[in-house]
């Protein structure tokens, strides 16, 4: 359900993106989320762009368990940034589930089915061909990858390099997705800089990141 959550997001996020104005360019990029331990730096000419969240899922009826944690989750879920970069447009976004929020803390064991889960989300919009999946370290934190081609559903002539990294933090949760019209904005999502949990800043995703595949 978590990942879930997060992919459909990203969805909404990416369309959103092509629908909305952007904040002025003179606007500082927003510190994604000190809150659960990570800050991220939008690389240089993407424009970060508002969002307006949807109203938040209501109950008519009584809930299953499962049901009642479906809906927890997805209004914890966050999205402290997106951003669109060129005509068509590139898309990052970054989301977020803190453990506070949600009531329990995942951990290392639970992220690689955490990203699994987040980018077979996507499939729900878009039609994936020759993923591929790695597992690398930043400082002391795993991150999961995945990088797929991809063509919004019924236009296979419009193709994305659709890439997601997501770790777990001390405090939470976070992916970062992409949507990638071009080479360069692959190169400037993957080479943007991170900090988590207070270790040193790093580029996103390393020239190695798809050296060891996931167990």
């Amino acid at each position: 359900m978590r990942a879930s959550c997060i992919a459909v997001l990203f969805f909404l996020g990416c369309a959103a993106l092509c629908a909305q104005s952007p904040l002025s360019t003179d606007t500082p990029a927003p510190d994604p989320s000190a809150e659960i331990g990570f800050s991220y730096t939008l690389p240089s000419g993407w424009v970060v762009v508002e969002i307006k969240p949807s109203p938040p899922a209501e109950a008519a009826q009584p809930q299953s368990r499962a049901a009642n944690a479906a809906i927890k989750g997805t209004a914890c879920i966050r999205v402290p940034m997106t951003a669109r970069r060129g005509n068509p447009s590139s898309v990052i976004v970054v989301v977020e589930l803190p453990f506070d929020c949600y009531g329990q803390p995942m951990t290392g064991q639970d992220l690689a089915g955490f990203g699994l889960g987040a980018a077979d989300g996507l499939k729900q919009e878009f039609d994936l061909i020759d993923p591929v999946f790695g597992l690398y370290s930043l400082g002391s934190h795993r991150l999961w990858i995945e990088r797929a081609k991809g063509s919004p559903k019924g236009h296979p002539e419009t193709q994305y390099t659709m890439e997601i990294a997501c770790s777990m933090l001390k405090k939470g949760a976070a992916c970062w997705m992409t949507m990638a019209a071009d080479e360069a904005s692959l190169h400037a999502f993957e080479n943007s800089s991170v900090t988590l949990d207070g270790d040193a800043a790093t580029p996103l995703v390393p020239a190695n990141a798809f050296d060891k595949p996931p167990s």
